[in-house]
């Protein structure tokens, strides 16, 4: 598959592929989030049992790994993620689904809720006043991962197009900025821990991803 990448029509190919899959686990996955986000919003015990909030993971509850990335934080927070989500997970979909019997971007998008979390929960595990919600790392992991395939594509920031290879440099200086700071309610960490998840899985799975890559960064669109 990769051999096709070169030829400058892999978004082309892409959605060929997108329709031609038998069933889109993106869109499955946008539909779980939202309808478990709203049952969380108006309830707050189930927001409070999908959470990911350690003391309850220390009594067993290792789901929480996985269901704290079905619920949100508000509207924003959710509609934010899943449009991202929206956008570009069934590009990498297409990628991924040739692996592990057709699951592959689903396991991918599992993985990234785990990896994402879990050096925060290794910092916060006896923090009984922490806790933290959101798909962000696993959809950090879906976006940083097309950006190995389009660096130069513009993303769509509060409706300004930004290349997204600026757009990687500027939210990995952000987050590290404010991951410093510490005085917000956002969990950076888990951006910068999914996003590189994202990368770094995608190129095991696919080495070659890393010259194709460099190839893209020296075709400056203008």
């Amino acid at each position: 598959m990769l051999e096709k990448w070169h030829d400058g029509h892999q978004i082309k190919l892409f959605s060929h592929l997108m329709l031609h899959l038998p069933f889109n686990h993106t869109i499955t996955l946008i539909i779980i989030t939202v309808i478990v986000s709203l049952l969380a919003f108006s309830n707050q015990n189930v927001m409070n049992r999908l959470i990911f909030w350690p003391p309850a993971m220390q009594r067993g509850q290792i789901d929480r790994f996985i269901t704290h990335g079905f619920v949100h934080a508000d509207g924003t927070h959710l509609l934010f993620n899943m449009i991202t989500l929206f956008f570009f997970g069934s590009i990498i979909e297409s990628f991924y689904r040739q692996y592990f019997f057709d699951l592959g971007f689903v396991l991918f998008y599992l993985g990234g809720l785990i990896i994402a979390i879990l050096p925060s929960y290794l910092k916060h595990k006896n923090d009984t006043h922490w806790a933290s919600l959101g798909a962000s790392g696993a959809v950090s992991a879906v976006l940083f991962a097309y950006i190995l395939f389009e660096p130069w594509k513009l993303i769509f920031v509060f409706f300004i197009p930004v290349p997204a290879i600026i757009f990687a440099i500027l939210y990995v200086a952000y987050s590290i900025w404010s991951g410093k700071r510490g005085n917000t309610n956002i969990n950076h960490s888990a951006h910068l821990w999914g996003a590189a998840y994202g990368v770094v899985m995608t190129i095991i799975l696919e080495p070659r991803l890393i010259q194709h890559f460099l190839n893209k960064l020296t075709q400056l669109p203008f």
